[in-house]
């Protein structure tokens, strides 16, 4: 006599148990993968964290940055245009004493037998009328004129000859330019111009 075991509970049982353990098994992925996801995106927003401070830094520094460019540049324009009034001042210093080195000049290039009439001054440039005894004084007078470290480029206009009372003599138009010497220059050659002035008082 052969017994009969019955497997339906026992197969049951077994499925229960591989479908409990599924869902286990399931649910610790899930879980896991949920930490997997959590961590990745605390990183990332830490990452974005850090680099939204750096942004912002370099922005503040960039607007200080600027700010220190503008005020450089303020600067440098305050520095510009005192560099341009201080240009004025020294060609202004150099043009006053432009008339004293100007005639103590004339006075010390004017060769024996030559006579100013008149002198005009335009800017730069010197118109000077004369009478001379011959020619070849009004040619030193010219040399006389390169020469000089105040007076040059000597320019003869016109000279003709012309009698003055009993005499016959040389009429000339000369024109010339002034040298523009440098403040402390101007200032000496003042003083040089000056001392025969006072030696004479």
């Amino acid at each position: 006599m052969s017994g009969k075991i019955n497997l339906l509970p026992h197969r049951e049982e077994r499925r229960k148990r591989a479908r409990t353990h599924f869902a286990v098994l399931g649910a610790m992925t899930a879980a896991l993968g949920a930490v997997i996801v959590g961590a990745v995106w605390f990183v990332y927003e830490q990452r974005i964290g850090a680099q939204e401070d750096r942004n912002k830094f370099m922005k503040s520094e960039i607007a200080k940055l600027d700010k220190e460019i503008d005020e450089i540049k303020e600067v440098k324009d305050k520095i510009a245009a005192l560099l341009a009034r201080k240009q004025v001042i020294e060609t202004l210093q150099a043009d006053r004493v432009q008339t004293v080195y100007l005639l103590d000049e004339l006075v010390r290039q004017m060769p024996e037998g030559v006579f100013l009439k008149s002198v005009k001054q335009r800017g730069p440039g010197v118109d000077l009328v004369g009478y001379a005894q011959s020619n070849a004084r009004v040619s030193t007078l010219m040399r006389n004129i390169e020469s000089s470290p105040w007076l040059a480029n000597p320019n003869l206009i016109e000279i003709k000859a012309v009698n003055l009372g009993k005499m016959r003599i040389s009429e000339f138009n000369l024109r010339l330019a002034l040298k523009r010497p440098s403040a402390a220059k101007a200032t000496d050659g003042a003083k040089d111009a000056a001392k025969p002035a006072a030696k004479k008082g």
